[in-house]
């Protein structure tokens, strides 16, 4: 109930928020969730369900879930404040972030800095990329830390998969994004913990609202991307 109530709080706040554009809510559609997290948003691996991690295949994209997995370990506060954040390899505080943190923190971890990556791209391509915040230029501040930029940026730069029903077509180290509903959008990545619901399916490492959690929310609500990304090509 606590935890509903938190949701709700976020949902009527959220027009509001300086992101706008990645959600903190309680989803209408209520999905099933296998926490590896207690509701504070703190875990050790030993917390998640003993199950085999299989490869990915790329040693990039191993390390890549692995540090998305990691953090869990890490005390997070909902908090869509605008920061100024120092270029390249800014950061908001590290006690506080959203959704798009979370997946910023994890790439930062094998030497992908999205805060460079978008900024270099939409400096060259600014016309491609969405409007509805009222920017006349890119704001290195803020702009890898908006869901529907992160969507343009990875369709562009990385690879866009196909958005299926089928739980096997989403692999560890993908990058999903979700439609809340009422102008909201989520971001998360594909771990290598497989739901134990459906083997099939893997867990999302996720940020929306009580910090980074592990969960089974892959088709918790409806998928608008899926994406994956290597890092910049030199």
């Amino acid at each position: 109930m606590k935890r509903q109530l938190i949701y709700r709080w976020f949902f009527a706040l959220a027009p509001l928020l300086f992101i706008n554009g990645c959600g903190a809510l309680q989803s209408a559609v209520n999905p099933v969730r296998q926490s590896a997290a207690p509701a504070a948003g703190r875990a050790s691996p030993q917390q998640l369900p003993p199950v085999p991690s299989p490869s990915t295949g790329s040693p990039f994209l191993d390390q890549f879930v692995a540090a998305a997995v990691d953090r869990i370990n890490h005390q997070v506060r909902y908090d869509a404040t605008y920061f100024k954040l120092s270029y390249p390899g800014g950061d908001v505080p590290a006690e506080v972030g959203v959704c798009t943190d979370e997946v910023i923190r994890s790439y930062r971890k094998v030497g992908v800095d999205l805060q460079r990556d978008v900024h270099e791209d939409m400096k060259q391509n600014f016309g491609l990329y969405p409007r509805q915040w009222g920017l006349t230029k890119p704001d290195t501040n803020i702009d890898h830390r908006r869901v529907p930029n992160l969507m343009v940026f990875f369709g562009r730069q990385g690879v866009t998969l196909p958005i299926t029903e089928d739980a096997k077509d989403y692999r560890p180290g993908d990058i999903v994004t979700w439609d809340l509903s009422g102008g909201q959008t989520h971001i998360g990545i594909v771990v290598n913990v497989p739901s134990t619901a459906d083997s099939s399916r893997y867990l999302i490492m996720h940020n929306i609202g009580a910090g980074p959690q592990i969960e089974d929310v892959l088709f918790g609500w409806k998928i608008t991307g899926h994406y994956r990304y290597l890092g910049r090509q030199k």
